[in-house]
């Protein structure tokens, strides 16, 4: 699981975007890694070529400890993507970065 803060496609977005997804300092370059990690391990490391699908889920803004229960949705809908993710067909997207609206760019 990531998040859309590590997308550096929508970090390089407008100022308004920007400040949107202002968040604590080492978040989103720990989520920026993780989906580096997650496209080497796709297209670069020993699961290239089979037929494991490696993506990465947004659960979105979740009311965890994390956030101080402050985020909009329940722990149920956040669970959401890691379900699709886990029940997509064999032969599937793979290298693939999700959220509840469909693929995000990385």
């Amino acid at each position: 699981m990531s998040s859309s803060v590590g997308s550096l496609n929508r970090q390089a977005g407008t100022a308004a975007e920007q400040t949107a997804g202002l968040v604590a300092v080492a978040y989103a370059p720990s989520k920026t890694f993780l989906n580096a990690v997650t496209l080497q391990y796709v297209y670069v490391r020993e699961l290239s070529g089979t037929n494991i699908l490696i993506n990465v889920g947004c659960p979105g803004y979740v009311a965890t400890d994390l956030n101080g229960f402050r985020g909009v949705r329940t722990p149920e809908q956040g669970a959401a993507i890691a379900i699709k993710l886990a029940t997509l067909p064999d032969g599937g997207r793979t290298g693939t970065f999700f959220d509840d609206a469909g693929v995000v760019p990385w």
